[in-house]
């Protein structure tokens, strides 16, 4: 039985209500320690806090809701799940928490702690939850809300990581080829003392570049993704690179969807839990995984400010489906927008997912024509002479 359990359950003494409260105090003390191994630092920004928000945080909002569902205090429940955690760093969070909520705070006070690891939706959602008296409601909806941006983000990695892997595969055997071959075929090919294909003199004179060269052009290649990461930080450059993303063929209505999927799912499940409007779409705003579109919803929460409804606001922009906005416009005459968010997002969620089987279907055949363009046109230039070998050794 843990320290707070026999707290409440010894009160016939006055020993035994000193010696839990010493418990209670050491435990405290205990959990405002970091775990072995936890990082933290003084803004309550926690060492591989996205690897926490996208693995361990769906799993332990949905365990937090079964325990309070089953009626658990929610110091006990935290309590549990912080001996069930296997990371140190998010074991220390959840100490922390567990010892502000003791000291009185409220949950959702206690989880701006870190915001790095709970944003500001979980935060309000959970406020809104407190507020309602709904709290294990609240957290069952943000597990699942989790679980399905979870979902949706796997899809989009796992679909793009068959293309990535084959393309770095390709590129790295024709450099290997290119710097490692070729040049035993020049030296065989200088031999013959004769002119050689255009094609096979090109190859060869990017062999010998790469040679040459090949350490500069590597350290180019770095400080250009480097210098690409700094500007794509910046928030012209987010917004521009985002730009870039949805006016691109394919993947641009890929990303829109990707975006009025998630926009819908965060403005349902803040709507339900109480948070206000006006709030709601300033979190959803950065939601959408896309500047372009987060600046779409500040603006129509601008115009919202001002009295117009939602859907009126997000009707002259070119981001988001019409589909979508149309709907949003029913749910609001009806009075069910969550209801009608989550129907949005669901639907989006599909079309995401057949999008994404009909590029993986389509890439597949695309690259392996890439890959054999590439080393097949390796190999035929440096065959081409051999073919050609009566001119060759002939000299004319």
């Amino acid at each position: 039985m843990s320290p707070v359990v026999k707290q409440s359950a010894k009160t016939s003494s006055p020993r035994g209500n000193r010696a839990a409260s010493g418990g209670r105090r050491k435990e405290i003390k205990s959990q405002r320690a970091p775990a072995p191994g936890a990082k933290t630092s003084r803004k309550g920004h926690v060492a591989g806090a996205k690897k926490i928000a996208n693995d361990s945080l769906p799993g332990f909002s949905r365990q937090l809701s079964a325990m309070l569902t089953a009626g658990m205090p929610i110091v006990a429940a935290l309590e549990a799940l912080t001996e069930q955690t296997d990371n140190p760093n998010f074991k220390m969070v959840i100490g922390r928490i567990q010892a502000s909520i003791e000291n009185g705070s409220a949950f959702s006070e206690s989880l701006r702690q870190f915001p790095s690891v709970f944003d500001d939706l979980y935060a309000n959602m959970v406020r809104g939850g407190e507020t309602g008296g709904q709290l294990a409601e609240t957290v069952g909806r943000l597990a699942g809300f989790l679980e399905a941006s979870a979902k949706l983000r796997r899809k989009v990695k796992s679909a793009m990581m068959y293309p990535t892997i084959v393309l770095c595969i390709a590129i790295a055997i024709a450099i290997a080829m290119i710097v490692f071959i070729v040049p035993v075929f020049g030296s065989m090919f200088a031999d013959f003392g004769a002119d050689l294909p255009a094609p096979t003199q090109a190859l060869l004179t990017v062999s010998d570049f790469l040679r040459a060269y090949g350490i500069y052009v590597a350290i180019v290649v770095i400080v250009a993704v480097v210098m690409f990461r700094r500007w794509k930080n910046t928030e012209q450059g987010a917004y521009s690179f985002d730009n870039f993303v949805l006016r691109a063929p394919v993947f641009g209505e890929l990303n829109k969807k990707v975006a009025a999927a998630r926009f819908s799912r965060t403005f349902g499940q803040l709507i339900r839990s109480g948070v206000p409007i006006l709030s709601a779409l300033e979190i959803c705003s950065g939601a959408t995984g896309n500047k372009v579109a987060g600046r779409i919803v500040l603006n129509a929460r601008e115009a919202v400010e001002k009295g117009e409804p939602l859907s009126g606001a997000m009707l002259e922009q070119t981001v988001f489906p019409i589909m979508m906005v149309r709907m949003l416009q029913a749910g609001e005459k009806t009075g069910k927008i969550d209801e009608m968010m989550d129907s949005i997002a669901d639907f989006y969620d599909d079309e995401v997912e057949t999008m994404l089987s009909g590029l993986t279907s389509l890439l597949e055949p695309l690259l392996m024509v890439f890959l054999g363009v590439i080393i097949g046109g390796i190999v035929l230039c440096m065959f081409l002479p051999i073919f050609k070998m009566g001119e060759v050794v002939g000299g004319g």
